[in-house]
């Protein structure tokens, strides 16, 4: 494939790929779409990579990209209709591990809209500013923020609810994020 990568991109999927599958993970909650959605990601930045990487930032570029291709994704797939769906429980959720997220955070994620869970995962385990989360949404920095605050306030109405999260579990996440 002619005009497909470059100097140094190698080394970029190299150094990228395990923090774009974390991602990818944390978006769709499937260790499968994840390594379909980081693939197509890399793809599409090798196709651009010379101009990409004349940018000075294409980590920032590539992950701006997955979830962009992850929200257009579901809108896509609305459409489809599965014959069959089979549950993979093998897979480890090591995005979400890693983020040290309690089985119950995991579950009210599922259930969140793609742009609100988008939003918490690029804020709380990308660590982005609101501004940055607008960028990579390709929103304004006003529905960002709603689109955070609508989520968070969704996880803690949840976590309020559910007899899965003690005291102690709350104490210990407010504690990790003083």
């Amino acid at each position: 494939m002619s005009g497909f990568g470059g100097d140094g991109f190698e080394q970029f999927v190299d150094a990228e790929l395990p923090r774009l599958v974390g991602l990818g993970h944390a978006l769709t909650g499937n260790p499968h779409d994840a390594w379909e959605l980081a693939q197509e990601c890399l793809v599409r930045v090798g196709l651009r990579w010379r101009h990409v990487d004349r940018r000075g930032n294409p980590g920032a570029y590539a992950r701006t990209a997955l979830v962009r291709l992850h929200l257009n994704g579901r809108r896509r797939r609305r459409f489809e209709v599965p014959l069959a769906t089979a549950v993979d429980r093998s897979g480890e959720d090591t995005a979400l591990e890693a983020a040290e997220l309690a089985g119950w955070l995991r579950a009210t994620l599922d259930e969140l809209p793609p742009k609100q869970r988008a939003a918490v995962v690029l804020r709380y385990v990308e660590d982005m500013s609101v501004a940055q989360i607008a960028e990579c949404l390709d929103c304004s920095v006003g529905t960002a923020k709603s689109q955070l605050s609508r989520a968070v306030e969704r996880l803690r109405s949840t976590q309020k609810s559910d007899p899965r999260v003690t005291a102690d579990d709350v104490i210990a996440k407010e504690q990790r994020h003083d």
